[in-house]
């Protein structure tokens, strides 16, 4: 793991962001225990998981795991989505008690469950409720507001310019964007022209998210549309040397193996044995993708039901590379 820079790449409000590689809000994916490794390794900002500001209002377990954080994961964002403009506030103003350092409201999810009804994504296609959510968490909260958005809804409907120069008008921090459609969800090719685009239009600071895999991708994007920052959301999952801007293929096998031991531990710390257990093989399979593990030896690290168990055949695949 490599020192962080103590130069700032740009500022939320006055929030000095010091890189410009920064790991992506995922549900089930970019919990507490991620983010510390990402973090570690150079991740430039924390956004939680999305938080859904219904169950803010409730005493829910997974709730607390998604609100929870450790000081070194700051500056941390929670990121919030629902379609009220004024439950996203009473959420937000309720979240306040935790200190986060910033609040983003998700314009960008994708699921049907979500942006069906008019949450997520969903937003895109409601401007004046988006200046409402904005303008009133700006006016009511102390810290730094933000949004991630998609391009728009459909091909037919790209009013990323009209939204994001919106967001902006509102008050907000900085805008994060995925270059695809509601409708693309993840397929097709990511529209960097149409970030670069956004980046140009805009004042305040840009990241731009969608179709980075590589270290030579985190690059491109950043020559190419200029933007302030690169999220990575699937791609980091099991490597978290991109946000060192190092290929996982020149990573030697035992220092993956002590990553991945490190990342286990603070799971298994973090949700109790059985639960963190469980929790962390989708972490596990994506850190060995690139090795030559054979299908019987995945098959028994995955399906090991204790921790000393997953360790133990950890530790044999490891001891055959």
């Amino acid at each position: 793991m490599t020192p962080k820079t103590e130069t700032p790449v740009f500022f939320l409000g006055n929030i000095p962001v010091k890189g410009n590689v920064v790991l992506a809000p995922m549900d089930g994916l970019s919990d507490s225990p991620y983010r510390r490794i990402a973090r570690a390794f150079g991740s430039a900002i924390s956004y939680s998981e999305f938080i859904n500001a219904q169950e803010v209002f409730t005493n829910s377990q997974n709730l607390d795991h998604q609100l929870s954080f450790s000081e070194t994961e700051r500056p941390i964002i929670y990121q919030i989505y629902d379609d009220e403009p004024d439950r996203i506030l009473s959420a937000a103003e309720k979240l306040m008690s935790f200190h986060p350092d910033a609040i983003d409201v998700n314009m960008g999810c994708s699921v049907k469950r979500v942006s069906r009804r008019g949450a997520g994504a969903g937003l895109l296609q409601s401007p004046e409720r988006i200046a409402r959510i904005i303008t009133s968490l700006k006016s009511h909260l102390s810290i730094p507001v933000t949004a991630k958005i998609r391009l728009g809804w459909d091909e037919e409907q790209k009013n990323f310019l009209e939204i994001g120069k919106l967001i902006e008008e509102c008050g907000a921090d900085l805008i994060a964007v995925h270059g695809r459609t509601k409708e693309q969800g993840y397929r097709g090719k990511a529209n960097w022209d149409a970030i670069a685009a956004l980046k140009n239009a805009l004042s305040i600071p840009v990241i731009g998210n969608g179709d980075v895999q590589s270290v030579e991708d985190i690059e491109k994007m950043l020559r190419h549309t200029q933007c302030d920052a690169v999220m990575i959301g699937r791609a980091a999952i099991g490597n978290p040397w991109l946000f060192q801007k190092i290929n996982k293929e020149n990573i030697p096998s035992q220092e993956i193996y002590k990553v991945i031991q490190t990342h286990f531990n603070l799971s298994i710390e973090f949700y109790g044995a059985e639960d963190g257990l469980v929790r962390f093989r989708k972490h596990a399979k994506r850190y060995l993708d690139h090795l030559p593990v054979s299908k019987e030896s995945l098959l028994q690290l995955l399906t090991s039901t204790i921790p000393a168990q997953f360790l133990i055949r950890l530790d044999r695949i490891f001891s055959s590379l």
